[in-house]
């Protein structure tokens, strides 16, 4: 499954087999392994274990986003029950991928939920010392709706960790706002 509800930001698509490999190498790379709960260097095996209970699962969806033809990340949708309309949901890019991609995957990825999925709440979980994908959220109209102290260790320190939330009346109000934003980046280049 495509969907291209803006293909100037890209397009998010369903997982290929040939899509395994890219996945576990993007998933290794240190400056994408520290943003994670799972940090240690997963093996093939491991990796393939993993995506064969998660492709077969209902409540998880992964996709991967493409820009111009080319993979830059994936973006999952997790603990999804479309019966009381909610998920978490977590991205991200290529350890390579050009500068506005996490923005253009967020957008997809919100239009994705409470459009196609028609969630009503979409949470996520970020590391408190992300201070980057943080900030992120909130300019998509994400708030921050509990901090759990101390609970994530990485290497040797103790990280809290930002839950946050948006509804899917909370992003028809912001949608407009940075869809202007992004295409007004677009723009300038």
């Amino acid at each position: 499954m495509i969907h291209e509800c803006n293909q100037s930001f890209g397009t998010l698509r369903g997982i290929f087999n040939r899509d395994i490999s890219l996945m576990l190498r993007w998933r290794n790379a240190p400056n994408v392994r520290k943003n994670m709960y799972t940090q240690h260097k997963i093996t093939y095996d491991e990796h393939l274990a993993w995506w064969k209970k998660t492709s077969t699962s209902d409540s998880d969806h992964y996709l991967m986003y493409e820009f111009d033809g080319t993979p830059l990340g994936i973006v999952a949708f997790t603990s999804l029950n479309l019966i009381q309309g909610s998920s978490s949901w977590a991205f991200y890019a290529a350890p390579n991928a050009p500068a506005g991609t996490g923005s253009r995957m967020e957008y997809l990825a919100l239009e994705y939920a409470f459009n196609i999925l028609k969630i009503e709440n979409l949470n996520c979980e970020v590391l408190s010392f992300n201070a980057q994908v943080v900030k992120l959220h909130q300019k998509f109209g994400f708030s921050t709706v509990k901090t759990a102290k101390g609970i994530h260790a990485y290497d040797g320190a103790v990280s809290d960790v930002k839950k946050m939330l948006i509804t899917a009346e909370k992003w028809c109000e912001m949608q407009p706002l940075v869809l202007k934003r992004l295409e007004g980046r677009r723009a300038e280049k």
